[in-house]
């Protein structure tokens, strides 16, 4: 019976990794398009410099945390 449960879950791995390599990739891509943009932004108007690196920073946290979210759920779900 373990054997089973065993070989069943080995067949997931291979998805659970894709869904986490997925869910990197949407990351990396959504911290590029924040930071391309708040570099604009700066470049646009250097007097707000400060509220838009903070804004950019909290972007970015928010980011990283649902893509850390989708990678756990990758790897637990089966």
């Amino acid at each position: 019976m373990s054997l089973l449960l065993l070989q069943e879950a080995v067949s997931y791995v291979p998805f659970a990794a894709i869904g986490a390599g997925l869910a990197a990739i949407g990351a990396g891509i959504g911290i590029g398009k924040i930071g391309g943009s708040a570099m604009e932004a700066i470049a646009r108007q250097p007097e707000m410099q400060g509220k838009i690196q903070s804004s950019a920073i909290v972007l970015i946290a928010f980011v990283e945390a649902v893509a850390l979210f989708a990678v756990v759920v990758s790897l637990i779900a089966k």
